[in-house]
Parts: C-alpha cells; sequence; structure tokens
C-alpha cells in the first residue's frame, strides 16, 4: 500500500522514484566495490541530508567498511547558500592513511565540499573520493566533482530521501521538485 505523506502537495515533480534510487544505489555500490577491492574504507556521512542515501548505499556495498559523520553547512534554514561553511561536528576517526569515500546528498555551490575535501586531506588520508547522491553542475560556484554520482539535476530545488527545505520533507521516499510557491513565501 502506498503512504500519503502530509505534504506531498509541496511536491511540483517527482524526479527519481524509489526504485530508480534503489537501482542506481546498486551501481554505485558495484563501482565502489570494484574500486576498493581488498580496502577497508572509511565512508563518511555528510549529515543530515545524506544519511538516507548512506544508510542505503552502504548495505549495498560488500566491503568491510567503518563508519563516521561529519555536519557541515553552509545553507542554515535558506534556500540558497550563504557561502560560508560551518562544521557543526567533526569526524570521531583519525585519517592518518586511511582511504576515505565522503557521501554527500548533492553537490550544488561546491563551497561546503570544496571546504570539507581541504579540510580532510589536512588529516594525511590514503586517499579522499566523494560519492553523490546528486549532482547540479549549472549552480557550481567551486571547481569541484564528485568521483561518483547518482543523478544529475537541474536548477530546481529538490527535496526528499534526505533532502529537506527548512527540515522537512527529508522522509519522502523520492526525489522530487518543490513548488516555488513553497519557499518564496
Amino acid at each position: 500500500m502506498k503512504k500519503h505523506y502530509q505534504f506531498e502537495n509541496d511536491v511540483e515533480k517527482i524526479l527519481f522514484s524509489e526504485e530508480e534510487i534503489a537501482e542506481r544505489l546498486s551501481v554505485l555500490a558495484e563501482k565502489i566495490d570494484k574500486d576498493y577491492f581488498g580496502k577497508r574504507p572509511l565512508m563518511v556521512c555528510v549529515l543530515k541530508g545524506s544519511v538516507l542515501f548512506f544508510t542505503d548505499l552502504i548495505r549495498e556495498i560488500t566491503l568491510p567498511v567503518e563508519i563516521d559523520f561529519m555536519s557541515i553547512s553552509s545553507y542554515g534554514a535558506g534556500a540558497t547558500t550563504s557561502g560560508e561553511v560551518k562544521v557543526l561536528k567533526d569526524l570521531d576517526n583519525r585519517l592518518d592513511g586511511r582511504d576515505v569515500i565522503i557521501v554527500e546528498d548533492i553537490v550544488d555551490s561546491g563551497f561546503t565540499l570544496n571546504y570539507m575535501t581541504k579540510l580532510l586531506s589536512s588529516r594525511n588520508p590514503a586517499s579522499i573520493k566523494v560519492c553523490a547522491l546528486l549532482d547540479k553542475p549549472s549552480r557550481r560556484k567551486v571547481d569541484i566533482k564528485a568521483d561518483y554520482i547518482g543523478f544529475e539535476v537541474g536548477n530546481e530545488f529538490v527535496i526528499g530521501y534526505g533532502l529537506d527545505y527548512a527540515q522537512k520533507y527529508r522522509n519522502l521516499p523520492y526525489i522530487g521538485i518543490l513548488k516555488r510557491s513553497v519557499y518564496e513565501k
């Protein structure tokens, strides 16, 4: 039975269904398994938006992995980036000599990811790669790219499957476009 979410009327259009997301996660996990065969990467979940993607992804990966969490933001409660990046929660693990995979919900302006990769690179990891559920190259302000990409999106405000607007919509099982009338109030 399909669930009805009380705020689904705020969704203009579904971009990627639950099934499409699951299929893409399987492909990403296979690539990571192949690229890190014989290794034990540290998977870093960027909170809060990546948590659903992260948990589903690591369950698809067949390698032994370790996990850690980092909370970093350049948005606050707004619809656009402030450009100022803040670390709200740092990693618990040391990175010396580790293969690190940052798991991000969306690469938008690139400010947050650029800041994070520079910060983590200064901690002497063996390698750092980025796995992003969504890539929005049309909004890029910093030259940075993810190594593993779920889907490319246009310049729409996307929500669901962990992505939010003002802490709402994260629990939608799909990725959709938020109606402009919701965030242009």
